[in-house]
């Protein structure tokens, strides 16, 4: 039964393992130093709760990791604002959400290709689904940002990390072309895994050229991830990537995929299966969803194991009630995907509040992860629908 179930990750280690690669040519090549530089050169300390939000957002986005933008971006804001009166768990809860919001919606996610692979969709359908739903929880998260930012002004420190991210690489305009890239075959819908390969190569290319990294290194990075061989102090912040880095997400979805498929063979959760037919409202689908979403999270400690098990629990009553398989797909990354971080234990927010020199304190400041849930249900209460 294991092993039934863990096939059902194959198709997606190919595509994590290529995330790993991308993110660490990425910073070989500058894009992702670039994103840190130029981004924090616009910040004000008036909007910077706000700047927070949007900056870890768009590296977020882009990168496809929500560890990898707290670990770069996210540390920088945090220790920039860390001499100021502002309460840490504020700033740590905006750098948490923005971080979510790419590694919700990126076409580089892990969980987004792993929600497309378990409900047999397609990802750029997905993702637009994804932009459809969160952009209302997106504008009120920003205004409440807005807000904090306008009565909680942060004095930043002085911060080297721009002087020396210019002193290490080229910062022109060349370094975004492997983003630029990405963005450009996302839009036009070419499949996943040759837009990352060809960033890869937009990006060999420009670190080899540009940033002056042999061949031989590039390569290096690629597999066992980018690090800094001169001395600098932004040695600890600018590392990581590589597809080494993403054997542990790799071996997770496996045990992860395994597990659901022991529970299913076995009946393990027919009580809850069975209580899912009684529904017939589509906001109690929703509700269920959310509800399993929150328990698989607090159950199974990692985002992969609560995707799968919700995933399990809830796919016959989509099917029962005539519901789409992106209808399945976008209640998943509505729920489970954005409520496993707010959840203490639970290694997608633990990771990168450690990270970042919090913890559970951010979860009240994380408002975008559960304005999604509460806005897609609301929407669904003031407009009913009963199920077959």
């Amino acid at each position: 039964m294991g092993f039934l179930g863990s096939q059902k990750s194959f198709p997606v280690l190919s595509i994590l393992l290529l995330i790993g690669a991308v993110t660490a040519v990425w910073m070989a090549s500058g894009t992702v130093p670039a994103l840190i530089y130029y981004g924090i050169q616009l910040i004000n300390p008036h909007w910077f709760i706000l700047a927070a939000f949007v900056l870890t957002g768009l590296v977020s986005l882009l990168i496809g990791t929500s560890f990898g933008a707290a670990s770069t971006v996210g540390i920088a804001l945090v220790i920039m604002a860390r001499s100021s009166d502002v309460d840490p768990h504020m700033i740590a809860g905006a750098v948490i959400a923005g971080a979510y919001f790419g590694d919700r919606c990126s076409p580089m996610s892990s969980s987004a290709h792993l929600i497309a692979t378990i409900t047999k969709t397609n990802i750029y359908v997905n993702l637009k689904n994804m932009m459809t739903t969160g952009l209302l929880p997106l504008i009120v998260a920003s205004f409440i940002y807005l807000i904090l930012s306008l009565i909680y002004p942060v004095q930043m420190t002085e911060s080297i990390l721009p002087s020396e991210l210019n002193r290490l690489f080229e910062l022109n305009e060349i370094v975004f072309l492997p983003a630029i890239t990405l963005i450009a075959l996302a839009v036009f819908r070419v499949e996943v895994k040759r837009s990352m390969l060809i960033s890869i190569v937009v990006g060999f290319v420009i670190a080899w050229i540009v940033q002056g990294y042999s061949g031989l290194d590039i390569l290096r990075f690629a597999v066992i991830g980018f690090k800094l061989e001169a001395d600098s102090p932004v040695q600890s912040i600018l590392l990581g990537g590589g597809m080494l880095s993403m054997a542990k997400v790799c071996v997770i979805v496996i045990i992860s995929t395994a597990l659901a498929g022991i529970l299913a063979g076995t009946n393990a959760l027919k009580l809850v299966e069975d209580w899912l037919k009684r529904i017939r409202s589509r906001s109690n689908v929703f509700l269920s969803t959310t509800v399993i979403g929150i328990a698989g999270a607090a159950f199974g400690c990692t985002q992969t194991i609560a995707i799968l098990l919700t995933h399990q629990l809830v796919r016959d009553k989509y099917a029962q009630a005539q519901l789409e398989n992106e209808d399945l797909a976008i209640d998943l990354e509505d729920t489970v995907v954005v409520l496993a971080p707010l959840i203490p234990w639970n290694i997608a927010g633990l990771v990168p509040a450690t990270i970042l020199m919090s913890d559970a304190g951010f979860i009240p400041f994380a408002v975008y992860l559960y304005l999604i849930p509460v806005m897609d249900w609301l929407q669904f209460k003031l407009h009913p629908r009963q199920l077959t």
